[in-house]
């Protein structure tokens, strides 16, 4: 039985992605933010899916001293871990900021991910075969091809942010698969395409309800999105396959410049910013 964890996974895109993967029989970490809808979700799972392999651990992407203490407790608890899916996302129309001071959508989207993802590498690499799969957007599209900054940036427009969130997880994919190559451990990335999720809709007011109700015939569903997230965690025809850019199944180019140059400069810097909002 593959161990695999799904961040945001008590709703949207990341609880279809888990309860397919639990229908297929196997052991699913629900990664949430909220003890309360994490637990909802993790019941409402073991009824629907008839698989009693469910966990749960709390984790707040958007605080570095939580996503830390998220992990250590993944490490300790759990002997291997098969696939990790970055999933959890969101959309701010304001600037607002994390816990460490970064952007929010850039510190949730990315640099959480980033530290996770890097916290929990001792588990995937104990797996026969770990794969790290990052949900991306072609949102990048939104950051011009010759703007490469993405902290500190001065303005603020929300799709371009969150296209550079997205983008920046793009570089990362690539920069993880150039340095897990001489390991079993694998790392692609994809756009599940435009999902009718509540990613975007305020919990607070409600803000962009009636839009997300509008726009909700035109997009795919849940479980349509989470269709190549779930092709990437199991498939055996991506086995070995690492940094690539996955839309509909299908490895694509993205129109980021494949420098890796580019990807390690961002590690560089998001570590040093890292170490600099933690000291």
């Amino acid at each position: 039985m593959k161990t695999i964890l799904v961040t945001g996974a008590n709703a949207g895109m990341g609880f279809a992605t888990a309860k397919q993967l639990a229908k297929a029989g196997m052991h699913v970490i629900l990664y949430c933010r909220s003890a309360e809808r994490g637990q909802a979700a993790q019941q409402r799972l073991k009824e629907e899916t008839g698989n009693s392999a469910i966990d749960l651990v709390i984790g707040d992407l958007g605080s570095l001293a939580s996503v830390r203490k998220s992990a250590a407790e993944i490490n300790a608890r759990f002997e291997k871990l098969d696939v990790l899916i970055n999933n959890a996302g969101i959309v701010n129309l304001k600037k607002e900021r994390t816990a460490d001071g970064f952007e929010q959508m850039l510190g949730v989207n990315y640099v959480g991910h980033f530290e996770l993802t890097r916290q929990l590498l001792p588990l995937l690499k104990r797996a026969d075969a770990g794969r790290i799969v990052n949900v991306a957007s072609g949102a990048y599209k939104f950051v011009k091809k010759k703007d490469q900054r993405f902290f500190d940036v001065p303005d603020f427009f929300p799709w371009r942010e969150y296209g550079r969130s997205k983008k920046a997880l793009i570089l990362f994919t690539d920069a993880l698969a150039f340095q897990l190559r001489n390991t079993t451990v694998t790392a692609n990335s994809l756009h599940p395409g435009a999902v009718a999720t509540s990613l975007g809709v305020s919990r607070q007011t409600g803000f962009g309800q009636s839009i997300y109700k509008m726009l909700t015939p035109f997009f795919k569903t849940a479980e349509e999105g989470a269709d190549t997230a779930i092709y990437l965690a199991l498939s055996p025809d991506v086995a070995g396959i690492s940094g690539h850019y996955f839309v509909d199944r299908q490895a694509v180019p993205t129109e980021i410049p494949k420098e890796q140059q580019q990807a390690q400069k961002l590690w560089q810097e998001t570590q040093q910013r890292i170490a600099d909002h933690t000291k």
